[in-house]
């Protein structure tokens, strides 16, 4: 987990490391003597990479469409803001 530091004490971002799909595919696992089919685990690997894949595209898509829509709102409220005056034009 990433640490930032403030008032000169470290603490944690809340996000942790992401997973990548490449990390998945490539990740290796020591042999053991009762140990699993590789194929198995190569197939598996593989539908995790793509899950992985698919929710870093969907994440930042949301992203952008988040983006969109906060600049679509501050533009909408500054065109708004010059008929919200006070009834008496002095301080609220």
């Amino acid at each position: 987990m990433a640490q930032v530091y403030r008032s000169g004490q470290p603490y944690g971002t809340g996000f942790p490391a992401r997973l990548t799909a490449h990390e998945a595919r490539i990740r290796t696992f020591d042999p053991r003597r009762r140990g699993v089919d590789p194929d198995q685990v190569r197939e598996f690997q593989a539908l995790v990479a793509d899950e992985l894949s698919d929710l870093h595209r969907w994440i930042r898509l949301l992203g952008e469409e988040n983006g969109r829509l906060r600049r679509a709102l501050r533009d909408w409220q500054a065109g708004h803001a010059g008929e919200c005056r006070p009834p008496n034009q002095g301080h609220w």
